[in-house]
């Protein structure tokens, strides 16, 4: 794996209306300056003691200046031209810094700071508490979410303080970039091993970059920083439990803090689950089968409306017409746009921008496929391919370095997680293994990324042992976590509940598909917090 924009893992293509900053589905992170920025985020100055609205959990040793801070909650615009910023202003929204350690061992050294957003209930009489945001990514911010979860909460949304956070290197927290080129690091092998080669000198190059950018900070990036980040948010509210709603990747944060801080958590929520024993920095291995069936589900879409985008008449036709484009992208890059905006994408891009299109399955988004899908066919045919303005961005997201930070604190997070196969012949191998039976999607989930170049993770991988009652909500057609992910995790985490949406080829469900039997069983829990009886399930 935009909150909704930043809900997918890898990136789905942006959805026009959002606003720049998240853009490419991830929530994309505004371009800062290359590296680290040396702001007051660094300083290691004395944090001021606050008034507390409840008894805290007692802080862990070395961390009670954190833990009990003064957050200073006031204007979430950063400059004038911060229209993201004026925009929760309006909606009530009121933003703070919350100064956390970068390295949890050495709490008196450096600092940073990690970017917070409130919408205060309004039922105060029936409060429940605060619940907290993660929009997945990795790397996607959720500062600013609240207005968008108090509207998919309906009348429970007034009973809680609905908190947004942007994670540790991510959005408006202090910055990571490490000048990259790119701005997501999914790509595919192509059809050769020439392909693959230039895959592995990309990822090295990456590597190295982020090394020179960030090299002191790069060890503390990690999802068990960001759950003791979490933590702190908590004891600097005055909470002596929160609540928690994550998407994608998120489900995978929340899972770390269940199981970090067992007991500090009341009602949590987590949609699109990986568990902790899928989650590494080959993320896409073992979700191939439930691509091509999106992809052939969508293709029986645009074979009804051929008459509109002229993809083929059938199923077999639309990709067969895919097969050509890609067929044509590897002997030579077609050519997307015009003078001055023009962008080559070959075999190894292609697959990805299909990837990026089918992990909803609206009508909206199907659409928006099939017209991108119509674009690379002209330009597979030599004739003049314009974009929409929603295919530029994608392509201008994809195929350069206009929001390099966003994929630096991604790759950041994913490779400071859990240790990569070092060996480039070990995924060469593994693509060749694959290609045969799944010539577009394997060489893509079975490919190389900078990882493999990556200094080892501090710490071990987050594993579950303790009790941890949550409710999971996955569709069965998810092609980003797969529901057999879903499933999986239901099985490790005794006390959870698992709700089904069937027939639906979709990735992040509460508030962002639409389905109201989803919606509303996530509202009850919610309420009450009762989880249902038995598992539950709903239909597209």
């Amino acid at each position: 794996m935009q909150r909704p924009a930043a809900v997918h893992l890898p990136p789905t293509a942006p959805a026009p209306a959002r606003t720049a900053a998240r853009t490419a589905a991830v929530g994309l992170s505004l371009a800062l300056a290359v590296g680290i920025t040396a702001a007051p985020s660094f300083a290691s100055t004395p944090l001021g003691q606050g008034p507390r609205t409840a008894a805290p959990v007692a802080a862990p040793e070395g961390l009670d200046r954190y833990y009990h801070q003064h957050l200073a909650w006031g204007t979430c615009m950063r400059t004038p031209q911060d229209t993201e910023g004026r925009d929760l202003d309006r909606a009530g929204v009121r933003c703070a810094d919350v100064t956390v350690p970068l390295d949890y061992e050495d709490p008196r050294g450096r600092t940073i700071t990690v970017a917070v957003s409130r919408l205060k209930a309004t039922d105060t009489r029936h409060r429940i508490g605060a619940i907290l945001l993660n929009n997945g990514g990795p790397g996607g911010p959720a500062v600013d979410s609240p207005p968008v979860i108090r509207k998919a909460m309906k009348e429970v949304g007034a009973r809680y303080d609905i908190v947004g956070f942007d994670p540790r290197f991510v959005g408006r927290s202090t910055p990571l970039d490490c000048g990259w080129p790119v701005s997501a690091t999914w790509f595919s092998a192509g059809a050769s091993r020439a392909g693959f080669d230039r895959q592995v000198a990309l990822s090295k190059s990456l590597a190295a970059k982020c090394r020179a950018a960030g090299a002191s900070v790069l060890p503390h990036i990690s999802t068990r920083n960001t759950a003791r980040d979490m933590d702190v948010i908590r004891g600097a509210l005055g909470e002596r439990k929160i609540s928690y709603l994550g998407y994608s990747y998120g489900t995978y944060l929340g899972t770390v803090y269940t199981q970090m801080f067992p007991g500090r958590y009341d009602r949590m929520v987590l949609d699109g689950a990986v568990g902790p024993d899928a989650y590494s920095p080959r993320l896409l291995k073992g979700t191939v089968r439930e691509n091509e069936q999106a992809l052939s589900d969508w293709a029986a879409w645009a074979a009804e409306r051929h008459t509109t985008y002229g993809l083929g008449r059938s199923r077999t036709a639309v990709l067969a017409t895919i097969d050509r484009v890609m067929a044509k992208a590897a002997r030579d890059p077609l050519t997307l746009g015009t003078a001055p905006d023009l962008h080559r994408v070959d075999d190894t891009h292609i697959p990805m921008l299909l990837f990026m299109g089918i992990a909803d399955d609206t009508g909206e988004s199907r659409a928006v496929l099939a017209e991108q899908t119509a674009t690379l066919a002209k330009a597979a045919e030599g004739r003049p391919a314009p974009l929409s303005p929603e295919f530029a961005e994608t392509l201008h997201f994809t195929l350069t370095g206009a929001q390099s930070s966003y994929g630096s604190a991604q790759t950041a997070i994913i490779c400071g997680d859990v240790p990569a196969p070092r060996d480039p012949e070990l995924y060469w191998r593994d693509i060749q293994r694959s290609r045969a039976a799944h010539p577009l999607f394997g060489p893509l989930v079975e490919n190389i990324g900078p990882c493999a170049f990556w200094n080892t993770p501090r710490e071990a991988p987050t594993r579950i042992t303790h009790r941890a009652p949550a409710l999971l909500v996955a569709a069965t057609g998810d092609p980003r976590t797969t529901y057999r992910s879903s499933t999986t995790l239901r099985g490790q985490l005794l006390g959870s509940k698992l709700l089904t949406l069937k027939n639906a080829n979709r990735h992040a469900l509460y508030g962002e598909y639409g389905n109201a039997c989803v919606d509303s069983k996530v509202n009850r829990y919610l309420a009450s917090g009762r989880l249902p009886k038995e598992d539950e399930t709903c239909v597209k």
